[in-house]
């Protein structure tokens, strides 16, 4: 996870967040690790993106590692060739600012296939695997 978004969602998901496992949370931060209830623990990732996946793939063993953050996060492992599936979700607010997701890949061919679309009033959820 991102370190905005963990700071973004801290309060909304309150004592019980939605993720019931660790979270690594990349930052330049140091902070001791924060235990939550329903088995989640934030744990602040200082050592770079590299190593909090490596964290999370231990901790998920043999289940998917999912990335949650914003674009910048997203870059770096595109960059690095680290995401298999991306799933986008579309909201229609304006935020007035902000990264914008695929840029900053330099050189690098992106090819997805997209796989799935929903689509709601409030949302539009589309997956792409790699090609």
């Amino acid at each position: 996870m991102g370190h905005r978004m963990y700071i973004t969602g801290e309060i909304p998901w309150g004592d019980d967040p939605p993720f019931h496992m660790p979270v690594y949370v990349v930052t330049h931060h140091e902070r001791e690790p924060l235990v939550k209830e329903g088995g989640t623990t934030f744990h602040f990732v200082t050592e770079g993106p590299e190593h909090a996946l490596a964290l999370a793939r231990k901790a998920a063993g043999d289940k998917d590692v999912s990335l949650a953050g914003g674009a910048d996060l997203v870059q770096q492992f595109v960059r690095a060739g680290w995401l298999d599936e991306l799933w986008l979700h579309v909201v229609p607010v304006l935020a007035c600012g902000g990264r914008r997701l695929f840029d900053g890949l330099g050189d690098q061919q992106l090819e997805w296939r997209k796989t799935q679309v929903l689509d709601s009033p409030e949302a539009t959820h589309i997956r792409l695997r790699t090609a």
